[in-house]
């Protein structure tokens, strides 16, 4: 069974929002969309609220979903919904990622991100934000 990912793409003035993840953890040091597993009786959008304030202090409001994709790593499989979101209020901060970035789509490739989201990036780079 694989593990359900939750993840924000936050859009603001064309730009979409990177956090890069805590050394240590699965997928340490890389760049990716805020969000996270989603948790037992959890929606997918009640996932991206929760890590959305837990990881990075801000208030996202929740639009359509963007993309699903499946990804097998070695050690585990993922399906990962990509939800476009916006930010309510707050200020990105580092609660729990080691940094962020407001990224042109057309840089994302600047940025060493999981290769499950390489569909999304694409995606991203098509849509001309």
């Amino acid at each position: 069974m694989p593990t359900i990912v939750a993840a924000a793409v936050v859009i603001e003035g064309g730009r979409v929002l990177l956090t890069q993840r805590a050394e240590g953890k699965h997928l340490g040091g890389l760049w990716e969309f805020p969000g996270g597993k989603l948790e037992r009786g959890e929606s997918p959008e009640e996932a991206l609220v929760r890590e959305c304030r837990e990881e990075c202090g801000i208030e996202i409001a929740v639009a359509d979903i963007l993309d699903v994709t499946f990804h097998r790593y070695s050690d585990k499989d993922v399906l990962l919904l990509f939800y476009r979101c916006s930010i309510v209020s707050g200020e990105v901060r580092h609660l729990q990622v080691e940094d962020h970035a407001w990224v042109d789509p057309q840089k994302l490739d600047r940025y060493e991100l999981p290769p499950a989201d390489a569909q999304v990036t694409a995606r991203l780079q098509a849509l001309r934000l």
